[in-house]
């Protein structure tokens, strides 16, 4: 594990506290606030979340360009949010534990192991979450497919992550995944058919540890009604149509739309003869994603802020708890 570091001594530069406070302006406008009855779930994809140069502001030279002004602007966003799942966490985690730093002693992490071989990609999955609002229900556990599994893949590039959360008295398991992106999108189909039968079966099982099961994630799909997005909805996952429309990722335009990102349950509302198998939460129809863009790092083109930030947009929804 790598020590936590703290940021550069001396006061914190005028343009980091502008764009934090940009930040949190922008927030409070399109995330509801974190109130006694309501649970708050986010997930990010933060491209290359490892290592971490020392200093505010990073230079042309430095490697890697993430800085300490874009993780405060990173932790501004996560602090929204109860439970943030975070994808491509690497194995050097020097940035996720200055995050928990600047985040403060009420937010703690979870983290899984990297996965080992090439497409592992030197990654780990994480959920990052606030300490005063939730509390690990005890259960974590890796998604890995039994031998003889009737799937198209032996076994997922890079091993899902569960972990089981309770909010006052409602329990909730939140499973997050960083599907393999592979040389063409039909790569994907094996591992989002194994993930959704697969979760499927763990919903069905009686007598086991499996309340209010959500998965979020990078999913990497291309888009609606596509044999991708056909495979992550087989066995009934439905994602909330509040998020259909809501670019993913920062290069998105009207002509090059993805859904990669998803935050997703069984239960669909147009077929109200199937039981919602969420207990003690209920889905408020508020989500979407939060472009921070326009608000942070406004001197650097896309590329150069995705290095920095993310080339992904966050991405919540909001449940009413009992």
């Amino acid at each position: 594990m790598t020590a936590i570091t703290a940021p550069p001594s001396g006061p914190v530069p005028g343009v980091v506290t502008d764009d934090v406070g940009r930040i949190r302006a922008a927030l409070a406008v399109q995330v509801p606030a974190k109130a006694s009855k309501n649970l708050l779930i986010g997930t990010w994809n933060l491209r290359a979340f490892g290592d971490l140069t020392h200093k505010w502001r990073s230079t042309q030279d430095d490697s890697p360009k993430r800085d300490w002004h874009a993780l405060a602007c990173i932790a501004e966003v996560v602090q929204r949010f109860d439970v943030t799942a975070v994808q491509e966490t690497r194995r050097n985690t020097t940035a996720l534990f200055a995050l928990l730093h600047l985040l403060g002693p009420r937010y703690r992490v979870i983290a899984s192991d990297v996965t080992e071989g090439g497409p592992g990609n030197g990654e780990r999955l994480a959920y990052v979450y606030d300490a005063e609002r939730v509390q690990p229900s005890g259960l974590v556990g890796e998604l890995v497919l039994p031998a003889g599994a009737s799937s198209d893949v032996d076994q997922f590039a890079r091993t899902p992550y569960a972990a089981g959360f309770v909010r006052d008295s409602t329990e909730f398991i939140l499973t997050t995944v960083h599907v393999l992106w592979g040389k063409k999108p039909a790569d994907r189909i094996g591992e989002l058919s194994a993930f959704a039968a697969w979760m499927r079966g763990w919903a069905d099982r009686p007598e086991d540890w499996n309340h209010n099961l959500l998965v979020l994630g990078d999913f990497n799909l291309d888009r609606i009604d596509d044999p991708l997005f056909d495979a992550f909805l087989s066995t009934g996952l439905w994602p909330p149509a509040e998020l259909n429309d809501v670019p993913r990722t920062i290069f998105d335009n009207d002509k090059d739309h993805h859904q990669y990102d998803q935050i997703a349950w069984f239960s669909d509302p147009t077929q109200p003869e199937t039981p919602s198998l969420l207990e003690g939460l209920t889905y408020t129809g508020h989500g979407g994603n939060f472009n921070f863009l326009p608000h942070v790092l406004r001197n650097l083109t896309k590329a150069q802020a995705s290095w920095r930030i993310s080339d992904h947009y966050p991405l919540w929804l909001e449940f009413a708890t009992e």
